[in-house]
C-alpha cells in the first residue's frame, strides 16, 4: 500500500496552502482521504499506484511542495483518519518527505519503501523525470494541455477550434512539453510502484 506525506515549502514565509491541495485532490481514490496531519502537512493513503502517480504530478504542477512517497504495509483495521494510522508505509512515507526536502534544485520528491529495491528507487527516478516535465510547463501550454485527453485520436484538432488557435500550435505545445512522454512515463512509474509494493508483501 501507498502513503503519500506532502509538507508545504517556505510556509513560514507564505500563507497556508494546504486547503487549496486538498481541494485539487479531491476525485482521486484514496483509501483514507488527504487531511492536515500536523502543521503545514498534510497525509493519505492510496491503495492504487496510478493514484499515487496522479497526486504526484497534481503537487508538483502546483508547486510549494515536498513530496514523500512510502510503499509498505498499513495495519488494519484501517482507522478513519491517516493521521491515527500505522504501519511501516507511514515511516517510509516519513523518511520520503524528509530526503525530499534535501533535494536541493532537484525535482522535490522521493520514494522510499519498508524493504529497500531497484524498483523503489526506479520509480522515484521516473517520477522525478516526469516532475521535471510537469513543473517547467507555461501557463500557455497548460491552457492547451488541460483540454487533452491522452489516447483521443483527433483531439488535437478539436483544442485548436475551440481555442481558436492553429493546429500547429497545438501541435508544438505538445512537443515542447512532453505531454505524451509523461503520460507513457505515467504507466511506467505506476509499474514500478507496484512491482515495489509486491517486493514489500513477499518480505512481510
Amino acid at each position: 500500500m501507498f502513503v503519500m506525506t506532502i509538507d508545504q515549502r517556505g510556509s513560514r514565509r507564505s500563507e497556508d496552502l494546504i486547503p487549496g491541495l486538498v481541494k485539487e485532490l479531491e476525485g482521486v481514490s484514496t483509501l483514507l482521504p488527504f487531511e492536515r496531519s500536523v502543521g503545514d502537512e498534510l497525509q493519505g493513503v492510496l491503495p492504487s499506484a496510478q493514484d499515487v502517480v496522479e497526486v504526484s504530478m497534481r503537487a508538483l504542477r502546483a508547486g510549494q511542495w515536498y513530496i514523500g512517497i512510502g510503499v509498505g504495509a498499513v495495519q488494519t483495521p484501517v482507522f478513519q483518519h491517516s493521521r491515527d494510522a500505522k504501519g511501516s508505509a507511514f515511516i517510509a512515507a516519513r523518511e520520503a518527505v524528509e530526503q525530499a526536502k534535501k533535494s536541493g534544485n532537484r525535482v522535490p520528491l522521493a520514494v522510499c519503501g519498508a524493504i529497500p529495491s531497484k524498483q523503489i528507487a526506479a520509480a522515484e527516478a521516473v517520477l522525478r523525470l516526469l516532475g521535471g516535465l510537469v513543473s517547467g510547463r507555461s501557463a500557455a501550454e497548460w491552457r492547451i494541455l488541460d483540454r487533452l485527453t491522452p489516447g483521443v485520436r483527433g483531439n488535437q484538432a478539436e483544442v485548436a477550434a475551440a481555442l481558436q488557435v492553429s493546429p500547429q500550435a497545438v501541435s508544438n505545445a505538445v512537443r515542447r512539453s512532453g505531454w505524451l512522454e509523461e503520460w507513457a512515463g505515467r504507466d511506467a512509474a505506476a509499474l514500478l510502484l507496484e512491482l515495489a509494493d509486491r517486493t514489500v508483501e513477499e518480505w512481510s
